[in-house]
């Protein structure tokens, strides 16, 4: 599985707990900085497990690749979390969507984005120096969400400072992590072959019902002295259930 870091610590304690036989791969979080960079990156991790037979999921939502991570899906023949992003994962893509509708000025936190927002948000974007450029960046958000995952008194305060920085109100939701395990296993949950479709299943028994006109009835051989009735017909019926 091949997962984005920002869900590392969650992806590591569902597998665990699940008691999942699964090797995790997880990309650096900062890539959602650069978008970009994620599909090569996932491909060139999936292309080697694929090298050695094993079955690939990717744990990111499109995640700003713009459709590039599905189209790179679509020819490998992988799976990945539904979603335009991790959000979408924690809290569902309809309530997401409400969020915005309300106030589309609004800056979505994660458990993870909280812990780490001075190093992937401030630092990583210059803010740390350039502090006259967070109007630029920030200027025109509304109010500051958390999509709460594990709520702590410890995390309740980082958020409260996060939204301090942006001089915005802070409003708390509690999503857990149900639905990104739900999620994680329809990943990990092999899909069954398509049925035959009518018309191939048609195709089929003519073709057979075809050969069978056309083949020269065989006799059967004359059994020798030696051989007892029943041994070639039990010989080929075991032939038969092996495949």
């Amino acid at each position: 599985m091949i997962a984005c870091g920002a869900l590392g610590t969650h992806v590591r304690e569902i597998a665990e707990r699940r008691g999942w036989d699964v090797e995790l791969h997880f990309l650096p979080s900062l890539l959602h900085n650069r978008p970009e960079r994620i599909t090569p990156a996932a491909e060139e991790i999936a292309k080697e497990a694929q090298a050695r037979g094993l079955r690939v999921a990717v744990a990111y939502a499109d995640c700003g690749t713009y459709g590039v991570l599905d189209e790179m899906c679509s020819r490998l023949g992988l799976r990945r979390l539904a979603g335009l992003h991790c959000y979408d994962v924690f809290a569902g893509p309809s309530q997401v969507q409400a969020l915005f509708d309300a106030e589309p000025g609004t800056y979505v936190l994660t458990d993870f984005l909280i812990r780490g927002f001075r190093r992937s948000v401030v630092a990583d974007l210059g803010l740390d120096r350039h502090p006259e450029l967070w109007s630029d960046y920030f200027g025109h958000y509304r109010r500051v969400v958390w999509l709460a995952q594990d709520r702590t008194a410890e995390l309740e305060e980082a958020a409260a400072e996060v939204a301090a920085m942006f001089g915005l109100p802070l409003t708390v939701i509690d999503t857990g992590t149900a639905r990104l395990e739900r999620e994680l296993e329809l990943l990990l949950t092999p899909v069954p072959a398509p049925p035959r479709s009518w018309t191939e299943r048609v195709a089929r028994t003519t073709q057979s019902v075809h050969d069978r006109e056309t083949t020269p009835a065989e006799q059967p051989p004359t059994p020798r002295p030696t051989e007892v009735a029943g041994v070639g017909l039990a010989e080929g019926a075991g032939r038969c259930a092996g495949g």
